[in-house]
């Protein structure tokens, strides 16, 4: 496992990506400069446990307000995996020879795939791949496990299809983090073949917000707060245990999962949920890479102009490129698009 804090204080490990992704200066005011203005101004707001619904999808709202207006070239397409539907997005030239599916964030009760356009069309290109979205159900209208049946039902539907596994890769940010992790062992453990890799952008992987940093940044985080996290928690569980694995990967065990890489900002509450999978995996021995970025806030890749962001996403994108194997596969996603 490699921890990289920019300007990059290293634990024993090894990274195998470019020096020249290594080198840009991490500051918080380079961050805050490239901030949209409507997040630079977000001030979370009050939350008790009467707070209803609606006020706490306008929280998740804020975050995804700041990811600025998707390229020019991006091309949309509506997704139907038998009875999961979703979103096609591929950017300029990007072809079908690997595939990112990507689980949007918005803590299991928020977002969609409209909602990160913007983000996963940045990271389609920075990794030269097509992105599949699901539009899982979420709570509390479907509580746990519906969004974790859906990922797994379109997965094994593209695999079905004939899709090669060693050309795709799973990813998401937040509780998208978290689900892309609960999707492999759920993976594993019906033995349907792994993808080829993993990537997280400030997964949640614990619902029941123990890592040390839900305390130690209570205060630097100025996007998450406990209080935010628990309401979606409870109205995602509806009751089930928090620390069953397919809702906390934290509590489960990472055995036979493909190479990993993980980013997270060191001033968010949920830092710690980056670190705890980066030690799973390496306790599993599994190839992984965590990176917790000096200064930064929650999904700070969502910054269509902060430096720390490009520097993120194209080290993501990188990983993706070396971990996947190119495919003539048009042929096949076209069939997949037609239903066939």
């Amino acid at each position: 496992m490699t921890l990289l804090i920019p300007p990059f204080r290293r634990v024993p490990g090894s990274d195998t990506l470019p020096d020249s992704l290594t080198k840009a200066p991490v500051t918080m005011s380079n961050w805050q400069n490239a901030l949209p203005s409507q997040l630079s101004r977000l001030i979370r707001p009050r939350i008790d446990h009467a707070t209803p619904i609606a006020d706490l999808r306008r929280c998740y709202d804020a975050i995804t307000a700041g990811f600025g207006d998707p390229p020019a070239d991006m091309v949309v397409e509506r997704a139907q995996l038998g009875q999961i539907r979703g979103e096609w997005l591929s950017v300029g030239e990007t072809q079908p020879q690997r595939l990112v599916i990507y689980f949007h964030g918005g803590g299991y009760v928020s977002g969609s795939p409209e909602s990160h356009r913007p983000l996963v069309a940045r990271l389609c290109k920075a990794s030269g791949a097509v992105a599949l979205m699901f539009d899982y159900r979420l709570g509390p209208e479907f509580p746990f496990p519906a969004g974790l049946r859906d990922a797994v039902d379109g997965y094994r539907f593209l695999i079905g299809r004939g899709f090669a596994p060693d050309s795709l890769v799973l990813a998401g940010d937040g509780a998208g983090g978290g689900l892309a992790f609960a999707t492999l062992m759920a993976i594993r453990n019906a033995q349907l073949p792994m993808p080829a890799a993993c990537v997280a952008l400030s997964p949640w992987a614990d619902m029941t917000l123990t890592g040390f940093s839900m305390l130690q940044n209570a205060k630097s985080d100025a996007v998450l707060s406990w209080e935010l996290l628990f309401l979606s928690a409870r109205h995602y569980l509806k009751g089930a245990n928090p620390a069953d694995p397919y809702a906390s990967p934290v509590f489960g065990n990472l055995r036979d999962f493909p190479p990993i890489m993980v980013h997270a900002g060191s001033h968010e509450v949920l830092r710690d949920d980056a670190s705890r999978l980066g030690e799973l995996a390496a306790a599993a021995n599994v190839p992984v890479s965590v990176e917790i970025y000096d200064g930064m806030p929650h999904l700070f890749q969502g910054s269509p102009t902060a430096s720390e962001a490009k520097v993120s996403l194209a080290r993501l994108g990188q990983f993706i490129r070396s971990r996947t194997t190119e495919r003539a596969q048009a042929a096949t996603l076209k069939n997949i698009k037609q239903g066939g």
